[in-house]
């Protein structure tokens, strides 16, 4: 009876949670996203939002370093790794930049779509920085190249092309509706899919970054806690220079603070340190095979909260994003089986494109 109960546990802890979690912190992005969305369109300004949800994640990570972090020597100010985590923190804060322009130049569902370009960028970027082996008559190295190319195509359709509507919701109000004949213009949706589409390059490249620091110093908290606490310092100046007008500082009980409170908790740490769980538990194939997840779940929300018009463009570049992507991954982790067999193990960038992926950027 014991081992009964100790297999069903087992089973809950390795196979139950795990599923659970990740589909928790997919709802919680995209929930993000939609959240973002809809307090722009009553009056955030984006430089606000960046930079109070930095600061709410690094209020709530400097505890938890503390208590969590294995070890209690930080790097110093004056050592090659500090810059390399204020460098990382640079590259973090200008993709947030884009990406929340973004957002507010086209939609969540765009975002969401485009996100699954983030693993191509990651192996372009890492072949360029030899930290990624090519062998051409490898069926894993082809699948990776093919895939990239695919998704990149993907990308390409759902920012160039954005076709007729498909679904519209009538009932939205004078808020929304205005908003969205001020932005649904061919000339938006292009500048907001470039945008976001710069967002997920320089998110491919804070991967690169980290995978390096991440071979020097391998405390996942500690790294975590000193970008959000660079990324708040860099915000900071830039901010407030973007958004002089003091009373857009002033939150009240409202969408906006929700926003911001929501993506600091929710997305910044709980979607960050379930992701840094999740890769360590199940491995980072197991988490990437929820990422298209959060386009279903993004058409849906955007649908209900925003009054979102689902287009022809997104869902055809979607469903081409998709096959790229997962070929790449397949070749990924046909790879990763390779290398266990021979009995070597080593961080890839392509590995790290899992982990702590939304300490990046408070929304996808």
């Amino acid at each position: 009876m014991r081992g009964e109960e100790t297999e069903a546990w087992r089973y809950f802890r390795r196979d139950v949670l795990p599923f659970a979690a990740m589909f928790a912190v997919e709802c919680a992005t995209v929930g993000s996203s939609t959240l973002y969305k809809a307090a722009t369109l009553r009056g955030l300004n984006f430089y606000v939002f960046i930079f109070y949800t930095y600061v709410i994640s690094t209020l709530i990570l400097f505890p938890l370093s503390i208590i969590f972090g294995r070890s209690r020597r930080l790097p110093s100010v004056k050592s090659p790794l500090f810059f390399k985590i204020l460098l990382l923190g640079l590259v973090g804060f200008m993709a947030v930049l884009a990406g929340c322009k973004g957002i507010e130049y086209s939609s969540p569902t765009v975002s969401s779509a485009i996100s699954n370009l983030t693993p191509a960028f990651t192996f372009i970027l890492a072949v360029i920085f030899r930290m990624e082996n090519v062998r051409l008559r490898s069926s894993a190295t082809q699948a990776k190249i093919i895939g990239a190319i695919i998704s990149i195509s993907g990308a390409l359709v759902v920012v160039l092309y954005k076709g007729s509507t498909l679904f519209a919701d009538a009932s939205v109000s004078p808020t929304i509706s205005l908003h969205k004949k001020l932005t649904s213009s061919e000339s938006s949706w292009i500048i907001g899919g470039l945008l976001i589409t710069l967002h997920y390059f320089l998110t491919s490249v804070w991967y690169i970054l980290q995978t390096r620091i991440m071979e020097i110093y391998p405390e996942e908290i500690t790294v975590v806690f000193l970008y959000n606490l660079c990324v708040t310092l860099i915000s900071a100046p830039v901010c407030l220079l973007g958004e002089r007008n003091f009373t857009s500082w002033t939150l009240k009980p409202d969408i906006s603070l929700a926003a911001i409170m929501y993506s600091g908790v929710f997305v910044t740490v709980f979607g960050g340190l379930t992701h840094t769980w999740g890769l360590h538990l199940k491995g980072p194939v197991y988490i990437s095979l929820f990422r298209p997840l959060s386009i279903v779940i993004v058409v849906a929300m955007g649908a209900i909260f925003l009054g979102d018009a689902l287009h022809l463009g997104s869902v055809i570049g979607s469903v081409i994003l998709c096959i790229g992507f997962y070929m790449l991954i397949w070749g990924k982790a046909r790879e990763d089986t390779t290398k266990n067999v021979a009995g070597s193990e080593h961080y890839s960038p392509l590995l790290l494109t899992h982990i702590i992926e939304d300490e990046a950027l408070p929304l996808r």
